[in-house]
């Protein structure tokens, strides 16, 4: 299942029913769990372990060094894929470093188009989709069912929470709070993610919570301490709002809005 010309280290652990293409390269360091897909002139640098079943097509660099003036080299940089991904043409996803923890991580079950770029020390959830060109600088969280349109791009150290979407070519300079819609250069909110709350099993009783939690932040002229007093009752009483309160309350770098 390895092609003649591809060429993988010695140190490389390679699982069952592995396929690897033509002129692919797998460094030292490099675990790919069974039943992964490499495609073609594809190069893995470890340390890197990959999960079952994810496939990697032609031309995408993974695992190489991170992108950062501040990497010396040191041994402590990782990059752990899961399971059931899909990562498409073009796409690049580097090791973290010893400043962020050491380790880019990547869930299970996502889906990554072409040229996608992953910097270091990005921690990426389940389930997202990561339209073409879209480029997340260091240190970006992205939580479970996330959309990113095409071209969108992420500030350093800022985080996109759950089930939210970002129309094409949008930039994101704060935390963008789940279950919203984002659009623009640099990204402000558009309303809820109403499409995808129910596609993904939300009931009409939270989509409203949300809704109304929504319109208390970002429509009507409070100062977000107060907005967020404001919804108190609604997070008791609707596990959403609680998540979508928490994560405003959490954020070290500000929400957009």
């Amino acid at each position: 299942m390895i092609e003649p010309t591809a060429k993988v280290h010695p140190g490389a652990e390679i699982g069952t029913g592995v396929r690897i293409g033509a002129y692919s390269v797998i460094g030292d360091q490099v675990q790919i769990a069974d039943h992964c897909v490499i495609g073609p002139h594809v190069v893995i640098k470890g340390p890197t372990r990959i999960g079952e079943a994810t496939r990697i097509s032609q031309f995408s660099s993974i695992g190489d060094d991170p992108q950062d003036k501040k990497y010396q080299g040191e041994a402590a940089s990782f990059l752990e894929i899961g399971s059931n991904n899909v990562i498409r043409e073009f796409c690049s996803i580097n090791r973290g470093t010893a400043q962020g923890g050491g380790v880019t991580r990547v869930g299970n079950d996502n889906w990554i188009m072409a040229y996608v770029h992953i910097a270091h020390d990005c921690q990426v959830g389940n389930n997202t989709v990561f339209a073409n060109n879209t480029t997340l600088a260091g240190h970006v969280l992205i939580d479970d069912f996330a959309i990113l349109g095409g071209f969108t791009g992420v500030h350093q150290f800022c985080r996109v929470g759950c089930h939210s979407i970002s129309a094409i070519a949008s930039i994101i300079v704060k935390d963008v709070p789940p279950y919203l819609m984002i659009s623009g250069n640099t990204a402000k909110p558009n309303g809820l993610n109403r499409v995808g709350l129910r596609r993904n099993g939300f009931s009409d009783d939270s989509v409203d919570a949300l809704r109304k939690a929504y319109r208390i932040v970002y429509r009507e002229g409070l100062l977000l301490k107060d907005a967020l007093k404001k919804i108190d009752s609604l997070a008791d009483a609707n596990e959403e709002v609680a998540c979508f309160t928490r994560f405003i309350k959490e954020s070290e770098r500000g929400i957009i809005r």
